[in-house]
């Protein structure tokens, strides 16, 4: 008789603490992710974003369950995604800072309304988008955001990108 093989599907709990240590070892883009809503604007600094669809242009990001962007973000229905370049790092900073305040944070961070929906886009970010809201699927403790891109600002093509690894941020070499 052969030895009963294990079950694949169960195994001993992962430790989550060395999930998250692996994944700063992951090198990922920083951006801003923004909306306005009730006349305010809301941003966050990320680093989980991403391609969906070429056609139709399709973009997503992953917001925390608890972060105030993500109820802006969900009612608004639309958000705009900057990606930053390496000399944007105070601002990335400013806008990952837990308790900052609700209001003007934007005030200290030179932006725009984009033209094709309002949302705060960031100057000097090597591109920014222009997304409206398609989908928001619950993921663990985030929420995968998704949007469709309906504008789009290439200023700084050919800039470096500012980018974290190993929980700071670093400009490429």
């Amino acid at each position: 008789m052969s030895e009963p093989q294990p079950d694949p599907l169960t195994r001993a709990p992962l430790d989550l603490d060395a999930v998250a240590a692996a994944t700063e070892e992951v090198t990922a883009g920083v951006a801003v992710a923004s909306t306005r809503w009730r006349g305010l604007d809301h941003a966050i600094t990320v680093t989980s974003y991403t391609w969906v669809s070429r056609d139709p242009a399709l973009l997503l990001v992953c917001v925390h369950e608890d972060a105030r962007f993500l109820d802006a973000v969900e009612q608004a229905g639309a958000w705009g995604l900057s990606v930053l370049a390496q000399d944007q790092r105070a601002v990335a900073g400013w806008l990952a800072t837990p308790g900052r305040p609700a209001v003007g944070q934007l005030s200290r961070v030179p932006h725009r309304p984009g033209p094709a929906t309002g949302v705060p886009l960031l100057d000097g970010a090597l591109a920014a988008f222009e997304c409206r809201t398609t989908a928001a699927h619950p993921a663990g403790d985030h929420v995968v955001v998704v949007g469709e891109v309906v504008g789009l600002d290439h200023p700084a093509a050919g800039a470096d990108p500012l980018v974290r690894f190993r929980r700071s941020y670093h400009a490429l070499a």
